[in-house]
């Protein structure tokens, strides 16, 4: 079998052309190809349709494209933690395609497994499926386009959208372990949307925290076979960040903090 492995991550995505359309692995921060983002990033690919969960942090992750206006176009399901998100699309500058979670998900499985559309519960009855849905405003509070209505029927009493399946040019996946034939093993709920995005994606590029050689891995253990992988690149010591950290107070900070809650009351 042929050897998927790329000397770095620039050289994996060097290829991505502007206008390409990208499933993109993760969940908040958990699990995204930041190696992979940063360096589509530093080549300067732009006007780019991504399709993820969301669209990383102002900062982090799909934000670093989203900040320099690299993304034109966006199907997510949850954008609420990116400010810049809400700034492009409320002035116009991007187009949104807000999708459900679960039907998000399904797009991508389906997609991966050459179906082309399905039907689903979710949305029936909303703007999702009756259309009218903003997707781009004009900058002045009006919108310049809406989705459309979807086709609709009825099973066995209950009503079902029909929603159409991805397959996106390219897809970037993160997994804890890879070997050189593309077979991957994620890492606990870093898991997430990255099988759905490498299945779904006709070229899949995957960074990898620790390479080894064919036959190391535990063929019941591997979540994603290497016949969806195209290119594999280690990226040993990427920064993983939290979304949003809570801890809870030590003893001297309870005590400090009851004491001036006293002398405020």
């Amino acid at each position: 079998m042929i050897d998927k492995v790329a000397a770095s991550a620039a050289e994996a995505v060097a290829d991505i052309p502007d206008g390409a359309s990208l499933a993109v692995g993760g969940f908040g921060l958990c699990g995204i190809p930041v190696a992979l983002i940063d360096a589509l990033h530093e080549q300067g690919t732009g006007e780019l349709e991504t399709i993820s969960n969301n669209c990383g942090v102002d900062d982090w992750g799909l934000g670093v494209l989203l900040k320099d206006h690299r993304i034109r176009r966006t199907i997510s399901s949850y954008v609420g933690e990116n400010k810049e998100f809400a700034r492009q699309f409320l002035s116009g500058e991007l187009e949104v395609e807000l999708t459900p979670q679960g039907t998000l998900a399904e797009k991508l499985r389906a997609g991966g497994a050459g179906i082309p559309a399905f039907y689903t519960p979710a949305g029936y009855g909303t703007q999702i499926s009756d259309g009218g849905l903003p997707q781009r405003y004009d900058g002045d509070g009006g919108v310049a386009k809406a989705s459309e209505a979807k086709e609709k029927r009825e099973f066995d009493g209950r009503h079902y959208v029909m929603e159409h399946s991805a397959t996106p040019d390219f897809a970037l996946v993160h997994a804890a372990k890879g070997d050189r034939h593309g077979n991957l093993v994620y890492h606990a709920t870093a898991m997430n949307f990255n099988p759905l995005c490498a299945m779904a994606g006709k070229i899949t590029i995957a960074e990898v925290e620790e390479l080894v050689e064919p036959g190391e891995l535990n063929p019941a253990e591997i979540h994603t076979p290497g016949i969806f992988v195209q290119r594999v690149v280690v990226t040993p010591d990427v920064e993983k960040r939290i979304e949003k950290r809570t801890v809870s107070l030590n003893k001297e900070e309870q005590a400090a903090t009851s004491v001036q809650a006293g002398a405020q009351s």
